[in-house]
């Protein structure tokens, strides 16, 4: 069985709380140089904001760099907070100015998840969507690529657009024999030379870019933008980095809004099997949706859409569609564009002509799916999305060579999920991060928060990434509120729902907490 990892769940961490006090720009203007600690030279930073057109790396950042309000700076910070006085690298950050700023609080800092994906994007997504909320008006809205991300430099680098797409069209993950998991093992260790070799300082870079350092960082960050404590909203990896952060500066939280909360119990199979069975649970909610419609690609019977859905991509597997330029539409890609639509009921109506398509023939919505989800752009440019993924992955968790466990796993997950199982004899072949050069720099466990604030967690019943349950136990170990959503998505804060947006907003604003059980519905 393969599986497409589509969302990462990450375990906690307790960096050394190594930098100064928590600092205001006038208290550290005020402090003696004798006191001063290694990192000064970080936290008392000047950011200086301009346009943010030189920071675009992608299609999706270079239109999202164009909203008008938005400015952006380099966040200076060292590559190796072991050694603060060696190399410096820096990340890209955007912000909306406050709308009001005779009643400004201060800044409330955004990150998007992945890991990968980019906090200057979605700020900027977001303070478009917010922009006549309060939060906007009371708050600096700033988003951060974290290291190693999007404008952050260096990037992560890994595979070629070329290579990238030649991953892409390869199925040989469905060969369980062993040549082809010795095949897939051999393209693992390929794929780690390739970061090694592209990525500027190499096994360094990989071996500082977990989220230990990520939140190290996001506290360089809060002093450079004058606050005192931290106000945050983290979405799905983007909880970790916040109870991450709690957890390594407790006394700095001012306020955190959590949305779509990784397991910090869970290690790298773990998270994985709890993910497959969440998208398939979204499958079912798909299929119900689809077999009420006369055009349901997978028929009117429930019981047998499973079936169809794999009678129209196995297929695939030995004869790939042509879709035009070269390309063709592989199994990996066809259940790719499928988890993508998966994400969130928006993107079904688009799943269903996809599988009709392919029915008929073609690959063309389904490879369309397939590069959104891989953030190909129409020239064939990839954004380092799925680069940094893996390798901050890799490092944030301790690695799995467990042959016998791997191959229980995809047996768990052919059956919470049949509609990934591709019908081939399983192999165990190890993935890259067994292979990887630098040891990993977290371990599973509950954060340690006492005397944190208590934060705000949104979770959704049906979210197919981050699983409901995860939601709960993390507001109950953080002793924080709980916001239901009774959806199927993928997050939900400051996406138009009133009912959490407004739970949300009280919060940040002046601390309320929701009523305890609070549920929201679309």
């Amino acid at each position: 069985m393969t599986c497409v990892l589509a969302a990462c769940s990450s375990p906690s961490s307790a960096p050394t709380d190594t930098s100064p006090p928590p600092t205001t720009a006038e208290s550290v203007a005020s402090s003696a140089p004798t006191t001063r600690a290694p990192l000064d030279r970080y936290y008392e930073q000047n950011l200086e904001w301009g346009p943010c057109a030189p920071f675009a790396t992608s299609a999706d950042s270079t239109a999202a760099f164009r909203i008008e309000g938005v400015e952006c700076a380099r966040l200076r910070v060292p590559l190796d907070y072991a050694e603060p006085g060696g190399e410096e690298i820096t990340l890209g950050l955007l912000r909306h100015r406050a709308g009001n700023p005779d009643a400004r609080i201060g800044s409330l800092v955004l990150n998007p998840g992945g890991p990968g994906a980019s906090g200057m994007v979605a700020a900027a997504g977001i303070g478009v969507q917010a922009r006549k909320g309060a939060l906007a008006q009371r708050f600096d809205l700033v988003g951060f690529d974290p290291r190693g991300v999007g404008a952050s430099r260096p990037q992560v680098e890994c595979l070629t657009d070329a290579q990238r797409d030649a991953d892409r069209a390869d199925d040989g993950e469905t060969d369980g024999s062993p040549r082809g998991v010795a095949e897939q093992e051999a393209e693992a260790r390929d794929f780690i030379a390739g970061c090694v070799r592209h990525t500027e300082h190499g096994e360094r870079m990989l071996a500082n870019l977990g989220t230990r350092d990520v939140v190290k960082d996001m506290d360089v960050l809060r002093s450079a933008l004058g606050d005192e404590k931290l106000s945050y909203v983290g979405y799905s990896y983007g909880t970790r980095i916040g109870y991450t952060y709690a957890e390594a500066f407790p006394s700095r939280v001012r306020a955190m809004v959590l949305d779509g909360a990784v397991d910090p119990e869970q290690d790298a199979l773990e998270s994985t099997l709890a993910q497959v069975a969440g998208f398939g649970v979204a499958f079912g909610e798909f299929v119900d949706w689809c077999v009420q419609r006369q055009d349901c690609a997978l028929g009117s019977d429930p019981a047998g859409a499973t079936g169809a859905y794999q009678d129209l991509v196995r297929p695939l597997i030995d004869n790939p569609i042509e879709v035009g330029d070269g390309r063709r539409l592989s199994y990996e890609d066809a259940t790719t564009g499928t988890i993508q639509a998966l994400y969130a009921e928006q993107f079904w109506e688009k799943l269903n002509t996809g599988l009709a398509e392919v029915r008929q023939g073609s690959g063309k919505t389904l490879m369309e799916l397939a590069d959104r989800y891989n953030q190909r752009d129409e020239n064939g440019h990839y954004a380092s999305t799925q680069d940094a993924f893996t390798a901050i992955n890799c490092v944030d968790h301790p690695k799995i060579t467990d042959k016998d466990a791997i191959l229980a796993a995809q047996r768990e997950m052919a059956k919470s999920a049949p509609f990934l199982d591709d019908g081939r004899p399983d192999g165990a072949a190890l993935d890259a991060c067994a292979f990887w050069p630098v040891p990993s720099t977290s371990e599973p466990g509950l954060p340690r928060v006492d005397g944190v604030p208590s934060p705000l967690v949104v979770s959704t019943t049906n979210d197919p990434a981050t699983p409901y349950e995860a939601g709960v136990n993390l507001a109950r170990a953080m002793d924080g509120a709980l916001v239901t959503f009774e959806g199927t998505q993928h997050t939900v804060f400051l996406q138009g729902n009133e009912c959490v947006d407004g739970a949300g907003t009280a919060y940040l604003v002046d601390g309320t907490l929701p009523a305890e059980g609070t549920r929201c519905a679309p």
